[in-house]
């Protein structure tokens, strides 16, 4: 928003300082799994073992997912319930799975990590959509269907389960959940993005990205 501000009214504006800023997180300018090709290498970096661990642990998810009551072996595994979502911390995550017993089997190791990350805040894992909504979520959630329409995916590169930023499926959601029909092309329109270069030589000087590396979004900005 400081960037876009400084651009849209340099009249106005001195300079900004845009932290964390994806202004180039639009308009497929940015690979689409960028935002988690970024959390992979910070895993990466704090702990291999950890990465390789989550890495593996989705196909044996979906191995026991696809076996006679595998949902609730997976259900009792991870101890889910309907309570609120916490954020994991990538530290206390990975110390939990390297942690685990020697021997453990993989998702094992995975619920261990989750245990450690939650650090008795919950007594379950929420595992439901609707218990992640909240008055920030509902109102990011307009803003992308809206204005900022940032179509990030995971693809196979990432320690994450493979899911491509599909725009079909996401104006269907959309329409559904508020009524609109989403404008992937506005921001690039409204603040430039394809020549951004251009952009912040002609209009944008004095604006300092300070995107730490650690973050996600600097893949984008």
């Amino acid at each position: 928003l400081a960037s876009w501000f400084r651009l849209k009214y340099p009249h106005v504006v001195l300079g900004a300082l845009a932290s964390s800023a994806p202004i180039l997180y639009f308009d497929d300018i940015t690979p689409n799994d960028g935002y988690y090709a970024v959390a992979t290498r910070d895993f990466q970096e704090e702990s291999q073992s950890c990465y390789e661990t989550i890495k593996e642990s989705w196909d044996e998810m979906d191995r026991i997912a696809s076996l006679p009551d595998g949902l609730s072996t997976l259900s009792k595994k991870f101890n889910t319930c309907r309570c609120s979502s916490v954020q994991f911390v990538i530290r206390l995550l990975c110390q939990g799975i390297d942690g685990a017993p020697k021997g453990s089997d993989i998702l094992s190791r995975i619920s261990e990590g989750i245990a450690s990350a939650r650090k008795g805040h919950l007594s379950c894992l929420s595992v439901s959509f609707d218990d992640s909504e909240s008055e920030t979520y509902e109102g990011w959630s307009w803003q992308t269907c809206t204005e900022m329409v940032m179509p990030i995916g995971r693809g196979n590169e990432t320690m994450f389960f493979p899911s491509p930023f599909n725009l079909t499926e996401f104006n269907q959601q959309c329409k559904r959940s508020y009524g609109v029909e989403p404008r992937p092309h506005w921001s690039t329109t409204y603040y430039g993005g394809h020549d951004i270069k251009l952009v912040l030589e002609r209009f944008g000087s004095n604006i300092i990205f300070s995107n730490g590396l650690k973050d996600s979004y600097s893949s984008g900005g």
